[in-house]
């Protein structure tokens, strides 16, 4: 049994139910298929990329892009007219369509295909109003000023 029930989530917690939605969407991905292979890497502290291996694609196969919070990125063979009788087949060029989810923050900045990779860079921007920020702690003292200037 690996499903999880999370009605009593949604019973007693306001607003949390994207987050719930998240986890079941994540559970229904499990059995998503791992073709083509991919490598995600944190560059720095708000960089990230994905690599993809798409060996026998070229530019105009290749489609990327961004609905909503999902990055997509679909792969579509162009078939020409002869099929190749293989002695062996070992490179897969099957059409392929897989997606990332993203966090609010994070944006795409370039995607490049060099050497049969896929590279795709991410970066985290975080909006001024959502940095952390010092609060200045009044106490006693600005109390006494104010009972000294009343005196």
């Amino acid at each position: 049994m690996r499903t999880f029930d999370f009605s009593p989530l949604y019973r007693s917690a306001i607003g949390f139910d994207h987050l719930a939605q998240m986890i079941h969407e994540a559970q229904r991905g499990e059995a998503q298929a791992s073709y083509p292979p991919y490598n995600i890497e944190r560059v720095a502290e708000d960089q990230y990329r994905i690599t993809m291996a798409v060996a026998g694609f070229s530019r105009p196969e290749l489609d990327i892009e961004i609905e909503g919070d999902s990055l997509k990125i679909v792969g579509r063979k162009q078939r020409s007219g002869e099929t190749p009788t293989y002695l062996h087949r070992g490179i897969a060029t099957r059409d392929f369509e897989h997606r990332f989810k993203l966090a609010d923050q994070v944006k795409v900045t370039s995607a490049s295909l060099d050497n049969g990779l896929l590279n795709i860079d991410l970066v985290r921007v975080i909006p001024e109003a959502l940095k952390p920020r010092k609060i200045a702690i009044e106490g006693e003292d600005k109390l006494q000023m104010v009972e000294r200037k009343a005196a």
